[in-house]
């Protein structure tokens, strides 16, 4: 008899499978390419440092809106690259090292969380230069070609054209420094262009990966194809509700037409299947619509999955009754 069968299965069997669900890693096109830029860096950095040269470094910008996939997409990279560099942050060398950016994101805040992520004591008395010395001594102690910064967007948010330089020019001098230059990952929403092209000399030293939204026509098949490898794995039937064109429109419409928020979308249903069927479970349009509708506060009439006209919903926003707040009186 199948273990997983009614009699056997335990909430523990569906968590595990939900775990597992969520580690799926299922690649774009974008994902693909970030991957074999990130490669051919490395490859070519350790070729550097085996004949003792030293060159500027390049750098990746990876931009998507949110829900895109950003922080899956680097995430994995770092996973995949686990045996070819050290990336244990507890460990002395540790040569992938990645954070958020800070908020507010001055140079001197930005500058202090890079130390911490170096697992480095921060002194809060010093300024912003002199932090960023520390910082490039201690990518060179740790022997770090790559740092991260998620969120990088916000590195020139709500700051004058001045502050925008000096952002730039320290960005520069990781990449140019004589004695341990190092490679950046810049993920982040569109605005990161802004900071990226106000330097030409920077720009020409970072390769740039945008994650497209996905097409309501060209997609669809694909789409359709994501929805039985998730349910492939939770090892659950589909029905022929989310086998069809209608359908993989839909569900791209509710997602925004961003990738990562699709997924997202996916495993919950799928889920939400496992959790209230069981193994047993055959996967249908309406646990897409039941994950919809409490995932943003929607009423049937409102609801991506079941409303006729569902082009009209914003799926961004939570507790939409349809109504346009100018139409009604004020308060």
């Amino acid at each position: 008899m199948n273990k997983h069968s009614k009699k056997f299965w335990t909430d523990k069997d569906i968590r595990k499978m939900v775990q597992s669900l969520r580690r799926l890693y299922i690649p774009r096109p974008e994902f693909d390419k970030l991957d074999a830029r990130f490669g051919a860096l490395l490859e070519q950095r350790r070729a550097d440092d085996a004949d003792g040269m030293l060159f500027t470094a390049r750098s990746i910008m990876l931009v998507g809106p949110s829900g895109s996939g950003k922080t899956t997409a680097v995430r994995h990279l770092k996973h995949k690259y686990r045996h070819a560099m050290a990336t244990d942050t507890e460990q002395e060398i540790c040569e992938f090292i990645g954070l958020q950016v800070p908020s507010p994101a001055t140079m001197k805040f930005v500058g202090a969380a890079t130390l911490r992520a170096l697992g480095y004591p921060y002194s809060g008395n010093k300024q912003g230069p002199a932090i960023w010395d520390q910082v490039k001594e201690q990518l060179r102690l740790r022997r770090t070609l790559f740092l991260g910064f998620d969120e990088a967007q916000d590195l020139a948010r709500f700051q004058t054209d001045k502050e925008r330089q000096s952002v730039v020019n320290t960005l520069k001098s990781l990449m140019e420094n004589s004695v341990w230059p190092v490679g950046l990952l810049l993920s982040g929403m569109p605005d990161l262009k802004k900071i990226v092209n106000q330097d030409a000399q920077l720009a020409r030293r970072v390769d740039p990966i945008e994650i497209g939204r996905l097409h309501a026509v060209r997609d669809v098949e694909h789409v359709i194809k994501i929805v039985q490898r998730y349910a492939d794995r939770a090892r659950i039937e589909v029905t022929a509700s989310v086998k069809n064109e209608a359908f993989a429109m839909r569900l791209m419409h509710a997602a925004d037409y961003q990738f990562g928020l699709m997924a997202e979308i996916v495993v919950l249903a799928v889920s939400h299947a496992l959790f209230t069927q069981g193994f047993e479970a055959k996967l249908s349009i309406r646990h897409f619509a039941e994950v919809y509708g409490e995932r943003n506060g929607a009423e049937e009439w409102m609801n991506v999955f079941i409303a006729e006209d569902y082009g009209r919903i914003n799926p961004r926003k939570l507790l939409d009754d349809g109504e346009d707040p100018d139409d009604g009186e004020n308060a």
